[in-house]
């Protein structure tokens, strides 16, 4: 697919520099670089600036939430690679700062639009939810918050080892935490999931999740199991949700995304048959939705049905399913 990276979270040619994280003298170095700038993470939310929350705010590595300030799942920040300009980036966990008397009505919803604004920050740099304001950021920003997000979650649920139970420590700038009793290595996780643009015709198959707002339908997903290829979890995943069998299966795009640590491989699957057997247990319902009523509901003009949310990876589909550009 022609436009595949266009999708949020997409490349956009972030340098890691991964070369440094295994070298300690150079990591200190990139650590006191008077160029260096840090990304503050708060609970999963970003700091963010702008009228419009459409840039990351960066804060210096001398700036003491980075030194000293609340502690949160990491223990240091997390090296993530390099400007365009050669300074150094990181990214900070101060999930620690209980951030008293603020709103936090929103924390964890699905829909957060609350807003958290530390009194050491400067006016307007903000915390907010990444699915709120993802796609107002540039590329680069949302590929450094997707990345941030993803490897600081990683970390808050594997601060202890896997193998022997004992506490970890992190490495290689915050891309290993290494176990001192047993020697085990652990990476950052990230889950493979089928998204599946199901069609029959001039149809495509939606579903939805009970704890979605109401009339929000997107494409089927799941996640793929050992041993399993694409194009098997797509065709399992379909049967298991919505009972309709699947024939041709091709890719079309990927999608990282961090809620909390996945790449979505969105797939196009040719149904061989339109009938549906739900499974309540894994979607609440499933529709065959017209190109005609899909293209009513990304105008905002469909009585009942509400598009999947922008950003993600099934409206990227959807909208280029629309216009005929999925080659």
């Amino acid at each position: 697919m022609k436009r595949a990276e266009q999708v949020t979270f997409g490349g956009s040619g972030l340098n890691r520099a991964a070369e440094i994280r295994t070298n300690d003298e150079e990591l200190e170095a990139a650590r006191t670089d008077p160029a260096s700038r840090c990304l503050l993470l708060w609970r999963g939310k970003i700091l963010v600036q702008g009228g419009d929350l459409d840039r990351l705010a960066w804060v210096p590595m001398t700036h003491a939430l980075v030194q000293s300030g609340p502690g949160g799942a990491v223990e240091q920040p997390v090296f993530m690679g390099k400007s365009d300009a050669g300074a150094p980036l990181f990214a900070a966990d101060i999930s620690g700062w209980p951030a008293d008397g603020l709103d936090l009505s929103g924390v964890g919803a699905f829909v957060d639009r609350s807003e958290q604004q530390h009194p050491d920050l400067p006016a307007g740099h903000v915390f907010a939810e990444l699915r709120r304001i993802m796609t107002r950021l540039s590329p680069r920003d949302a590929e450094i918050a997707a990345t941030a997000k993803a490897v600081i979650g990683w970390h808050e649920t594997h601060r202890f080892c896997a193998r022997c139970g004992t506490r970890s420590a992190p490495a290689q700038g915050g891309w290993q935490r290494v176990c001192p009793e047993c020697g085990a290595q652990h990476f950052p996780r990230t889950d493979p999931v089928v998204i599946m643009l199901v069609t029959f015709g001039d149809a495509v198959l939606m579903g939805r999740s009970p704890c979605w707002p109401e009339g929000m339908y997107s494409l089927l997903a799941g996640f793929v199991e050992p041993g399993e290829t694409l194009e098997a979890a797509v065709r399992r995943e379909v049967m298991e949700e919505a009972g309709v069998p699947v024939g041709a299966v091709s890719y079309l795009a990927s999608q990282p995304w961090p809620f909390p640590a996945s790449l979505m491989f969105g797939c196009a699957a040719q149904a061989l048959s339109q009938r549906l057997t739900i499974d309540p247990v894994e979607i609440e319902d499933a529709i065959w939705v017209s190109r005609a009523d899909m293209m009513q509901a990304f105008a905002g003009e469909h009585p009942r049905l509400m598009p999947a949310r922008k950003g993600a990876i099934a409206h990227f589909l959807l909208r280029n399913w629309l216009a005929d550009t999925l080659d």
